[in-house]
Parts: structure tokens; sequence; C-alpha cells
């Protein structure tokens, strides 16, 4: 069904797709993949995902330049999509180029063959962790990198901050939406408020995002409202067999529903929910949790997993990551048909700008309250600037957790 969209196309123009000599400038023909290659291709992709958002370049690399599954003008308007809807931003664009190469089925073997190293690895590390959580020399290399996630925090809000606060109008948002959330208000309730506020004081239209290219229209997909009745269905189960795995999926499904602004922006509604709200762990735990999650490749949200697994074990785990990630694949799936005809009216940039500043807000607040977690002394300040400066400098954040791991495990001995 999605493949159909891309015939009749092989004469229009593809940017940066390297054309073989002696074709005299035709395009190759664009390649439809076997649903194991997709879920393999993914799969090989996550087991070095480390980056967050810049492993988008990645797939694009791979869909684009390697494969041929899709062309430069389709995948670009992916990615437009997927920057406007909530969940973790490269997890999205792996659903998209499965779903217009193989449809629904196609986009839930790269979803699943993306994310499935991460969840594996923290599901061991969850494991190892409440083993030898409380050994001095884990004890002192979390220590350490709890700084380093307060920098990353900061990285990310400044990062985030240059690319959306261009007028006062934005900046006035985020810092309303900063007091809301450090006064210990919803989140929900600040970003539906910040969402209307846009829409109402808004005038330009959000910074960064570009009107898509155009591209052929996509039927609803018809799986979806199976799909729809099974999450019900099994939210009802959970509800009347085991409550508390209900709570957990139910926490972890709105996590997600809200979290725009990609994967950062689901750890502070995480925190709020698990530890202020319902004291399921303290915050030196879940920072530790953090700690794993950009330890593991993949998406930060898989902290879910970490929280599950703490909470119920590896039932727990399981349900905790399917249920973070469900919102944002339904919403790509049944949003893309009815996409373009949104991004053309101003109001709903409106909106989307007003959500966008609410995140500034809400990623200041949290990196306030997470350095309020931390015991700051010389040696932590210095690990936690060396890591900021290292981030604004783009530094690998790889890099930058191993050898801060390095540091703590000699000096906080």
């Amino acid at each position: 069904m999605p493949r159909h969209s891309n015939r009749g196309r092989k004469s229009q123009k593809v940017a940066d797709v390297n054309v073989p000599s002696g074709n005299h400038g035709q395009l190759p023909t664009l390649a439809v993949p076997s649903l194991a290659e997709l879920f393999g291709s993914f799969l090989r992709l996550g087991l070095t995902a480390f980056g967050g958002p810049a492993m988008v370049a990645y797939v694009r690399r791979m869909a684009v330049d390697q494969k041929h599954w899709l062309d430069e003008q389709d995948f670009r308007n992916g990615v437009a999509l997927c920057q406007v809807i909530p969940g973790a931003t490269v997890m999205q664009a792996a659903a998209y180029v499965g779903l217009r190469t193989r449809g629904l089925i196609g986009a839930a073997l790269s979803f699943v063959g993306y994310a499935l190293p991460a969840f594996v690895l923290m599901m061991i590390l969850s494991a190892l962790y409440s083993w030898a959580g409380a050994l001095p020399a884990v004890v002192s290399i979390f220590s350490g990198l709890q700084a380093v996630i307060v920098a990353i925090l900061l990285s990310g809000t400044v990062s985030f901050g240059r690319a959306s606060m261009k007028d006062w109008r934005r900046v006035l948002l985020a810092v309303a939406s900063a007091s809301a959330f450090w006064m210990g208000v919803n989140p929900i309730l600040v970003i539906l408020s910040s969402a209307l506020l846009g829409f109402a004081i808004l005038e330009s239209r959000p910074p960064g995002l570009q009107h898509p290219v155009e591209t052929p229209r996509m039927r609803f997909p018809k799986l979806l409202l199976p799909l729809l009745a099974l999450v019900g269905a099994s939210f009802a189960a959970l509800f009347l067999l085991r409550r508390p795995l209900f709570d957990l999926a139910a926490l972890m499904f709105r996590v997600d529903l809200f979290a725009f602004g990609g994967g950062f922006a689901s750890v502070p509604l995480m925190f709020h929910e698990v530890v202020q709200v319902r004291n399921w762990m303290d915050a030196a735990t879940f920072l530790n949790g953090i700690v794993l999650g950009q330890v593991t490749p993949g998406p930060i949200v898989i902290t879910a997993t970490f929280v599950g697994y703490l909470r119920d074990g590896m039932v727990g785990a399981l349900i905790a990551t399917v249920s973070v990630f469900t919102p944002s694949f339904i919403i790509l799936i049944g949003s893309i048909p009815y996409y373009d005809r949104l991004r053309s009216s101003p109001y709903f940039e409106r909106v989307i700008g007003g959500i966008f500043a609410s995140f500034v807000g809400l990623l200041l607040s949290t990196t306030l309250r997470f350095s309020s977690s931390v015991r700051w002394d010389v040696l932590h300040v210095l690990l936690g600037g060396a890591a900021l400066a290292a981030l604004l400098a783009n530094v690998d954040i790889l890099w930058v957790i191993l050898i801060a791991a390095t540091v703590s495990a000699i000096a906080f001995r």
C-alpha cells in the first residue's frame, strides 16, 4: 500500500543520492525492502545508536543514500512530522521509513528493531544495578555521573532554547512554564496551558519548522484500528488482573503522550510522576537510571525500562517499555495522512510553538531539581563543569560519560 505512492517518480530529482556513472543522470529505482531486511537493518543501527537525535542523520544515510528505500523529499517530510509530535524523534524516524516502504507491519518491525538493543542492555544493567548498586565502586561511579547528568540536562536546555526562543513571547512562555513547574503544577496542565497561550499570543511561525515538501498522500492504515483495540484490551486486562502493572503502564503511556520535543522531554515528566507524585524511588536512584539510559544505545526514554524493573521486575520492565513507546508510534501512524493539511494552518503552528516554549521551561526546572539531589563539592563542580564544556563543544556524549565514569571511580573512592 505505501510503496505505490513512490512509483512513477523515478525521474523526479532526489537530493544527495549518489547516482552511479553511466546512468546519464537517471535516478536509481527506489528499492522495496523485505520485512526481514527492515528489521535487521534497524537492529544493526540500534546497536550503535548513541547520540540521541543526531542518529536521524544515520537513519537518513541508510534509508536514502545507501539502500534507496526513500527519496530525500519523503525523508525530510517524515523528519518534520517527527519533530512536532510527541516521542523520541529517532524512533519515529525509523517507524516512518518502515511505514513508507512496507506499511504498518514494516513500521512496527523498524521501530522494534531499533529499540531492541537498548531494551535488552538496559534490562541487564538494571539487574546488575539491583544486585550491585550498593557496592562502594558502583556508588562512587554513580556519584560522579549524577553531576554529569545535570550537565547533560543543562546543555540540552541551552541547545533547545537556542533553537526555540527566537522572540520575547516564547521567552515569556518558557519563564512562566519554568515557574509553574518549579511550584509543582502538574506538567500536563502546564503543557496544555502553554499550547493555548501559544495559540493566543504567538504571531509568527515557530522557528526551525519548515513546510514539508509535498509527498503523495497515504491512506489511513486499516490495521491501526485493530492495534488501538489491542492496546485498549491490554489496559483493561491489566486493570482487572494486576492493578500495580496497570498504574505503571498508564503512567508511561501518559509520559510519552505529552513528550513533545523528543526523548529529553519525557525525563522531566517521568521524574515528576515517579519521584514526586508516586514516590516509587528517590531522586538519586532515578538519576542513576538516567545514567544507565545514557550509556545504552537508543533514546534516553529507555529509562522507563529501569523504572519498570525496579518496580516490578522483568514483567514491569517490559510493560513500562512497551507503554512508553506505544503512544508516539500510534500518533505517527495515524497522523501521516492528515499532516500536510495541518502543517498548512498557522494556528496549528502557534500551538506547537507554545508547547516547544513550555519544554524549555520544563528542562530548566528539571535541571534545577536534579542539581539539588547532587552532593556538590569541588570535585563534583569540576566534573560537571568539564562535562558541560565538552557537551557544548559537541564532544560525543558516550565519551563524556565513559571518561566521567573512569574519573569518578578514581576520585570518589
